[in-house]
């Protein structure tokens, strides 16, 4: 048997502002802004009551997700705002196919990593960052990194002995992006924040890896024990993404299309 409703006593002066002001208390900031708006027009449309709390709610949930999607890209930390919407797919040296694939995002659901390696300027940070913020988007979180910030985070968590907890944290993250490795020689924080993090995730969340170099030679740029047990460890479910040709970079800037001509 259904329970009768609780009788609420009626309004003693203005409801709308009394309703207003219960969204406060309720924490319903979204409905707040809409009520004023939207009062008038079901008076005057003569709404259905039913469709006035639909729509309602309809723009708190809406509000929300708007929300957690700034809050999600924000901690992101992206660096640039590269998206797919400036992304140039028939430009790109990845196969069509592949940058399909890997733009579905199932990838990451499966826990797999991605390692893109290949020349400087054949679009390996945009396109990372472009899946960014497609899962951002898709409601996964994301984290942004170089592999330098990974240094200063074994730094910073060094003195207290407080980095397990710290990688802890930091692998909640769906998809965590290290970006840029292979330019400069790593630093030993680095080399060691490096390996923990792919020992952290190995299993429980997918990685994306852009680099000059392709994994097998990280040994280059990092001691080679080090190297060998963090390669072994991201590669065992990884897509390998090589990418090849000229800088994309140093063609538009040869062509003219690196600055606005002056006038």
């Amino acid at each position: 048997m259904t329970a009768p409703l609780r009788t609420v006593p009626g309004s003693a002066g203005d409801p709308l502002a009394e309703a207003i002001e219960l969204t406060r208390r309720l924490k319903l900031p979204h409905i707040r802004r809409a009520l004023p708006d939207l009062v008038p027009t079901a008076k005057a449309q003569r709404w259905d009551p039913a469709e006035v709390v639909r729509v309602l709610l309809a723009e708190e949930a809406a509000g929300r997700d708007r929300a957690n999607l700034a809050t999600r890209r924000k901690r992101a930390a992206f660096p640039a705002g590269k998206t797919f919407g400036d992304w140039d797919e028939t430009a790109s040296p990845i196969p069509r196919p592949t940058q399909d694939a890997l733009k579905s995002l199932e990838w990451v659901t499966r826990r797999e990593n991605l390692c893109i390696c290949g020349p400087s300027g054949t679009g390996k940070s945009h396109f990372c960052e472009a899946l960014g913020q497609a899962a951002v988007e898709a409601g996964l979180s994301v984290a942004w990194f170089t592999i330098e910030d990974l240094g200063v985070l074994v730094r910073r968590h060094r003195v207290d002995d407080s980095i397990a907890r710290a990688l802890a944290r930091l692998i909640r993250s769906d998809l965590v992006i290290i970006d840029d490795i292979g330019l400069l020689p790593v630093s030993p924080d680095a080399a060691e924040g490096f390996y923990r993090l792919v020992d952290a995730a190995y299993e429980r969340r997918s990685l994306a890896v852009s680099s000059n170099l392709h994994p097998s030679g990280f040994d280059e740029i990092m001691p080679k024990t080090l190297a060998t047990a963090t390669v072994d460890r991201l590669l065992h479910h990884a897509h390998v993404v090589v990418t090849q040709g000229d800088s994309f970079r140093l063609a538009q800037a040869t062509s003219g299309q690196g600055v606005k001509p002056f006038t």
